[in-house]
């Protein structure tokens, strides 16, 4: 049977799919040996050609649009770059955040995944603004690193802009970074919780977007539950999920 992604949101224009974590979102140039992407799973499912309004790393799981065609990707493709799409995202981090704050750090460019051809240097710094919010914390008994026990919170993030491993790179940035997260992440930390939780997935999830329809201007708010291992994780450490 062909594998199916669940369908948040459908009708002749666009498509809204919950993205499992460790899925790509287009072939890319650093996993060759890849054969599945979302694109290509949406496109089977639903038998038409559908284009990415967004990206979520391949970590990263939730909300993931497309536009059933070019010019309806390029209308969205505009609201992203304005700024007027709300993104919502739940993470897990090493640490105890405050309480709320905002991240203003400039980051470099970075060559996406599937950019096989030009320059794959980095660039200048480009504006990079992220909001958060702790809805909880812990402190276990366990000397994960050198301490006698860790720490860690479960943060809502707001990014307004839409940088290429923005979030990651900026919660590395405040040394509180996600768990799970084998390129800007603690390796033992990461180990502790595929060992203690059974987690092995980076545990940062895209719960909801808030856009326009792009032909009608209707307000849409599209939501992705939280599952699997996350859901699992955050049940273990007793943290309730967000609305």
């Amino acid at each position: 049977m062909a594998e199916t992604l669940p369908i948040l949101y459908r009708d002749e224009h666009i498509v809204v799919v919950d993205k499992p974590s460790g899925l790509l979102v287009h072939r890319s140039e650093i996993d060759r040996h890849e054969t599945r992407f979302a694109i290509q799973i949406v496109r089977d499912q639903i038998g038409q050609w559908v284009w990415p309004a967004h990206r979520l790393d391949r970590g990263t799981s939730g909300v993931l649009l497309f536009a059933l065609s070019s010019e309806i990707a390029s209308c969205l493709g505009k609201q992203f770059d304005d700024g007027t799409v709300g993104k919502r995202y739940l993470a897990v981090v090493r640490g105890i955040t405050a309480d709320h704050g905002q991240i203003d750090h400039p980051l470099k460019r970075q060559r996406d995944d599937y950019e096989f051809t030009g320059d794959h240097s980095s660039h200048e710094a480009q504006e990079a603004s992220t909001r958060f919010r702790r809805l909880a914390e812990i402190e276990l008994p366990f000397a994960v690193d050198r301490y006698p026990s860790s720490r860690y919170s479960l943060l809502e993030l707001h990014p307004t802009t839409g940088r290429r491993h923005q979030l990651r790179r900026h919660l590395k940035h405040i040394a509180h970074p996600i768990i799970g997260d084998a390129t800007y992440g603690k390796g033992k930390h990461n180990r502790f919780f595929a060992q203690e939780f059974g987690c092995q997935r980076m545990l940062l999830a895209c719960i909801e977007l808030n856009f326009q329809h792009p032909v009608t201007a209707a307000p849409l708010k599209i939501k992705a539950p939280v599952s699997g291992e996350f859901a699992s994780t955050l049940a273990q450490l007793n943290w309730l999920l967000p609305d």
